[in-house]
């Protein structure tokens, strides 16, 4: 069995330069942000950029996975502070926040929520699987909602709040509020994810 050897020091360094930058100019041009730029930017040639990240894609995966693990992992600290329904509701709320304000991390998890999505996705698609299922658990949730359509709807949350030409959150709450009332398990308008009908 071949043995991979471990990235020499210089290498290593290109990489986390050329994942900051690319951080950077994703986050002010979205997705489509020059790879020449980036590799420029960052000091190194084109033909490095390809050699640690073959398409835009992969390095757009890379600049991402750390700010989709984080954002994974806010799921579980949600989870542990509010009833299930709820913790799905604010959970999805900030996934919605952050794909609205961070250019290009919409583009990334649309990808990520339909058949073959990136790796990357897994801890995202993962997070929602957890809570999703817990809300059904709770009679929270229309038990034949899965998981995967949960992300579907919230990417065209988003679409619609950036239609709406806004950035703060306000359009995403709305229409976010909207949504779940739909597949709350015999929920009526008004009512969050958290309440059962008849609660105040």
């Amino acid at each position: 069995m071949a043995q991979v050897r471990p990235m020499r020091a210089d290498a290593r360094r290109n990489r986390e330069r050329l994942l900051a930058v690319a951080a950077e100019a994703f986050a002010e041009h979205g997705e489509g942000a020059s790879l020449d730029d980036i590799a420029r930017r960052a000091g190194v040639g084109v033909g490095t950029l390809y050699r640690h990240f073959p398409t835009r894609q992969a390095l757009l995966e890379a600049a991402y996975l750390e700010r989709l693990e984080a954002i994974a992992a806010r799921a579980d600290v949600i989870a542990a502070a509010r009833p299930p329904g709820a913790a799905l509701m604010a959970w999805l709320d900030e996934l919605a926040v952050g794909m609205l304000q961070v250019r290009g991390l919409k583009a990334l998890l649309g990808t990520a929520v339909t058949g073959g999505g990136p790796a990357c996705g897994d801890c995202v698609r993962g997070a929602a699987t957890r809570l999703v299922r817990a809300a059904q658990e709770a009679g929270a949730l229309r038990a034949d909602v899965e998981p995967v359509e949960v992300l579907r709807l919230l990417h065209g949350v988003v679409t619609a709040a950036e239609a709406a030409d806004e950035v703060d959150g306000t359009a995403v709450r709305r229409y976010l509020s909207l949504l779940m009332e739909g597949l709350g398990q015999g929920l009526g308008p008004g009512q969050g994810l958290g309440q059962r009908p008849g609660q105040v």
